[in-house]
């Protein structure tokens, strides 16, 4: 027996020792092709994997990366995501035969991949080349793929057709080929992938092409997702046989016809996202079954008819069916569902009351039902989980007092109900919530006095065209985010609080037709960003301060049809103003020189003690007759003589290059503001001396006027092959020169000929953002806080035009170079709506004419790519590109970056190498060494604020989203560099 044993113990020992040396060869095998590939085939300049080395101890099952199974040591997943690797497609690491997972995602690994090669991988179950930079066609499956099941290739630049050899992937279960380059049909045989669960498509170039119409046949496909790839078409009827959908995203594309009754039968169905496109009809009323709906989205579209009971009934999170053209009554029961977050049904033809109940049973967070035909009272409900933060029903015919419950809502931020019927008296809560940023209750009958209580949060407080009476409060002197006020209209009195005046961020200051007395503040130095102040039509006295006239940004001025007395004081004459009103007033004495001219004779009437040398009807200010009779004779004929001379020579010398042949008289001038000078001024400087830059749109040139005035004056260049209408332009021209906002440059009047067009904006000293930016200065005069101030004063610039605009304005070429810096370093964002304008429909198929005016390189949103379409989110990309820029003082392109690479992918690669939030400070902020690699290095270093610039590169990263949908909106992007709030879209 003892024999026995011993004889079995040798034969343990025996295999022990083969199954020993049998796992040694094949961890040595192993270990010997992973160094191979990373010696050939990749670089690592952040060297994580340094510790590749053979002779490390348990080689290679404990190198960064690998995972090995625990019984035999065998290498199972090869995991690289976000080590900054680079270099070629490491096929050989699937020479290892135990290899299952395989994932280089995140990375700059780029080429071609042969089909060849993939077939080295067939024993693969999951593979992830997403968010690298492979080029040419998608890889061939040559033989079957019998273990595949994960196969992602998102977010490459991969293009042509989906092969037809992925019918080779029996297995697969998730397939993402997402933001790539692919422009081919979507083909019908991807209905042959039955155990598909989750198929990703969106944001890719393809031929028109319609759903595959046996897509019903994926039967185990809980996600689709395919927004922005260019399917036409109805939407099949056989989407209904996708049992098993949970997410259906077939958003900003052309599907058109009616939505399928078929839908309703994804009775698992939780979002349904088909937005953007061109849907017609009436909603089905089939939603019955649909118990798992949380979000349904079909804004955006031509749908007709009401809103179907079987829709409302559900237990939503979200409905959003803005921008169609429903009809009906807004259903009762939709007030019941006890998930409902946001309800977005603006711009349609929605009637009735709003829902009594609404807001009572869920946790209701947005509410806009702006510019409809709703009528009645507001449902007293509506904030009863204090959860309400946006408020929005502009533009309808709701009446009735403001319930005092809504005095109560403590949670808003964001009140917009203008152009309504409402009356009576605003609970004062509704002025003073701590968060409170926004209050709009302007052409209403309101009524009331403001109270003491007002929130100290606010930055624009409107209140126009309502029955307001009694005195401001000393109270709103607290107001230091302030940044525009409008009372006027109202029956408002007493005396402006001398503290309004320190209110350091103003920049509007509207009070017009109230009932003010007493005088005018003087000391005025605070307002250092005010740009409008409009007093007029009501009964101010005394002088006006000559302070106002070392205000560094006052460009409108209206103090007409008041009491005031005493001389206009020449220190305003130092100002560049496009407006400026003191008519009817009680004014004497001389008018300065620079306000007496033609354009600002309407400006002055109803003053009858003023006088002018010049300006006439107004009587000659008093000094010796013949005297000034033999002056004025001397000038007229000087000024005859040089008019003369000077045409002779600009004839003789041909340098009327703007003009060829023509004169000023067959130009049609268009001016949008008050100006102190002559158009003739700046038609006749456009020449080459006073050239100061060439761009896609045009020609600036910068012209100092007679008054010591300086402008921008653009000469834009007329597109060839384009009839271009007069009326278009002219229109569209209009509607940029009525924008009013302190961070958008000022369009002064438009010069418009048979061959040219000329834009005249207000000159900025500090030129643009790019001068100064990558100047051999720009480290020294752009220090972090004012990069911090450029970044906010611009993303609120972009989020007037999106949002306060009607109808919004898509700038369509943010960059560094479009938005210009005042002498205070101020931004003004410029050359706004201009692509807009110059595009019409056609221009539509010109691919090189598009290109142009669609934006700049390095600035460009990927979709653009992909559809040619171009919206607000692709603003915000542009914009989340600017503040890497401010963040990291290089352009776009920078070589540095390395090939195939632009500032978005590098300050996105180094972030994921950062250490996660909370490991290694007490704070739980990004580590500063980790921010000081993307820092630009010519700041002081005792300026930064290293909380600030992690807030702005966080915003950066979501503003730079692949993804439209996953983009903040610019109104968010303002709210998100104020606060510390995490990033998400709205």
């Amino acid at each position: 027996m003892n024999n026995q044993n011993h004889q079995l113990l040798l034969l343990i020992k025996a295999l022990f020792f083969i199954t020993f040396i049998s796992l040694t060869d094949a961890s040595s095998r192993d270990a010997a092709i992973l160094v191979r590939v990373k010696s050939s085939k990749l670089q690592d300049p952040l060297h994580k994997l340094d510790d590749w080395i053979e002779s490390a101890q348990n080689a290679p099952c404990n190198w960064t990366g690998i995972s090995c199974y625990a019984h035999n040591q065998d290498v199972v997943s090869i995991n690289l995501a976000g080590f900054n690797v680079s270099g070629e497609f490491p096929v050989d690491f699937c020479r290892i035969s135990s290899l299952r997972n395989l994932d280089i995602s995140f990375n700059s690994v780029g080429g071609r991949i042969t089909s060849n090669s993939m077939s080295l991988c067939s024993h693969l179950v999951s593979l992830n080349l997403s968010n690298n930079n492979f080029i040419g066609g998608l890889p061939e499956f040559p033989v079957q793929f019998l273990n595949l099941t994960i196969l992602d290739l998102s977010c490459n630049n991969f293009s042509g057709d989906i092969p037809a050899s992925f019918v080779n992937l029996p297995k697969l279960q998730f397939l993402s080929l997402g933001s790539n380059l692919l422009n081919g049909s979507i083909p019908e045989f991807l209905s042959d992938l039955t155990e598909l669960t989750q198929l990703v498509l969106s944001v890719n170039p393809f031929r028109p092409s319609p759903l595959p119409a046996n897509i019903g046949r994926l039967t185990r496909l809980e996600a689709l997702i395919s927004a922005s790839t260019n399917l036409v078409g109805e939407i099949p009827e056989s989407v209904g046989d996708l049992i098993s959908m949970k997410i259906f995203d077939v958003s900003q594309n052309n599907l058109s016809e009616k939505i399928p009754e078929s839908i309703g039968k994804l009775k698992n169905v939780v979002q349904i996202e088909l937005y953007e496109n061109q849907l017609s009809g009436e909603l089905p009323d089939t939603f019955s079954n649909l118990i798992s709906l949380l979000r349904f989205d079909a804004s955006e579209n031509n749908l007709t008819g009401k809103i179907p009971q079987s829709l409302a009934c559900l237990p939503l999170e979200s409905l959003h069916l803005n921008d169609n053209f429903l009809e009906g009554e807004i259903p009762e029961v939709l007030a019941l569902s006890p998930n409902l977050i946001e309800l977005r049904l603006f711009n349609n033809r929605l009637s009735g009351v709003l829902p009594e109940n609404l807001g009572k049973n869920s946790d209701l967070e947005e509410i806009d039902v702006s510019n409809n035909n709703l009528e009645g009272p507001l449902p007293q409900n509506l904030c009863y989980r204090k959860k309400l933060q946006y408020l929005i029903l502009f533009g309808n015919r709701v009446s009735g007092k403001i319930p005092d419950s809504y005095g109560e809502c403590s949670s808003l931020i964001y009140v917009r109900i203008q152009e309504n019927e409402l009356s009576g008296v605003v609970p004062d809560g509704l002025w003073s919530f701590s968060d409170l940023e926004y209050i709009e209750f302007a052409n209403n009958r309101l009524e009331g006095s403001i109270p003491p209580s007002i929130s100290k949060t606010l930055e624009q407080l409107l209140i126009s065209g309502n029955k307001f009476s009694g005195e401001l409060p000393a109270e709103i002197c607290d107001l230091q985010e302030l940044r525009k006020f409008d009372s006027s209209r109202n029956q408002l009195s007493g005396e402006l609080p001398a503290c309004i005046t320190k209110l350091k961020h103003l920049q509007e200051l509207h009070i017009q037709g109230n009932r003010f007395t007493g005088e005018i503040p003087k000391s005025v130095a605070g307002w250092g960003e005010l740009t409008q102040l409009d007093l007029s039509e009501n009964q101010f006295s005394g002088d006006i301060p000559a302070e106002l006239g070392d205000l560094p940004v006052l460009t409108s001025l209206n103090l007409s049809n008041n009491l005031l007395s005493g001389e206009i004081p020449v220190e305003l004459t130092k100002l560049k103003f496009n407006e400026f009103n003191v008519s009817n007033n009680r004014l004497q004495g001389e008018i300065p020189l620079g306000f007496d001219t033609k354009f600002f004779l309407s400006s002055l009437m109803g003053n009858p003690d003023l006088c002018s040398s010049d300006l006439r009807p107004f009587p000659p200010c008093s000094r010796s007759k013949p005297v000034r009779f033999v002056l004025v004779v001397v000038l007229s004929v000087l000024a005859f003589i040089l008019v003369v001379s000077f045409a002779w020579l600009l004839i003789k010398t041909n340098n009327l290059i703007i003009f060829g042949s023509k004169n000023l008289e067959s130009w049609k001038i268009t001016s949008f503001q008050r100006v102190g000078f002559d158009e003739e001024q700046v038609v006749a400087s456009l020449t080459h001396e006073n050239l100061i830059g060439t761009g896609g749109s045009g020609q600036v040139y910068r012209v100092t006027l007679k008054n010591g005035q300086t402008v921008a004056a653009k000469r834009l260049w007329e597109p060839k092959g384009l009839a271009e209408s007069e009326a278009l332009f002219r229109s569209e021209i209009e509607t940029l020169g009525r924008i009013r906002h302190a961070n958008i440059v000022r369009l002064l009047f438009s010069c418009l000929s048979k061959d040219f067009k000329v834009l005249v904006y207000n000159y900025m000293e500090n030129g643009s953002l790019g001068d100064v930016l990558y100047g051999e200065k720009g480290g020294v005069l752009l220090d972090w806080p004012k990069r911090l101030a450029i970044a906010k004063g611009a993303a609120q610039g972009l989020a007037y035009l999106h949002h306060d605009c009607v109808p919004a304005i898509i700038h369509r070429d943010v960059k560094s170079n479009n938005i210009l810096l005042d002498e205070e370093f101020k931004p003004k964002v410029a050359d706004f709506g201009l692509a807009k304008m110059l595009k019409h429909d056609a221009m539509e198929s010109n691919v090189e004419v598009m290109s142009r005016i669609a934006g700049s390189y390095g600035y460009i949103a990927p979709e653009y790519g992909y559809t040619m379409k171009i919206t607000e989110k692709s603003d915000v990309y542009s914009f989340g590109v600017v503040l890497m820029e401010l963040i990291t003082g290089k352009r776009p392109n920078n070589p540095s970056f390395g090939e195939n690479k632009n500032i978005v992918k590098w300050v996105t690669e180094i972030a994921l190498s950062f250490p996660e939030q909370g490991s290694g400070n007490a704070t739980g902020s990004i580590d500063v060494n980790s921010l000081d690699l993307i820092l630009d290095p010519r700041m002081n270093p005792s300026t930064i604020e290293y909380r600030d610039v992690e807030k702005v590169l966080n915003v950066a990263l979501s503003c730079t989203a692949e993804l439209p949908t996953s983009r903040p909106s610019m109104r968010r992007v303002v709210e998100l560099l104020k606060d510390h709030s995490p990033a998400r879209s709205r």
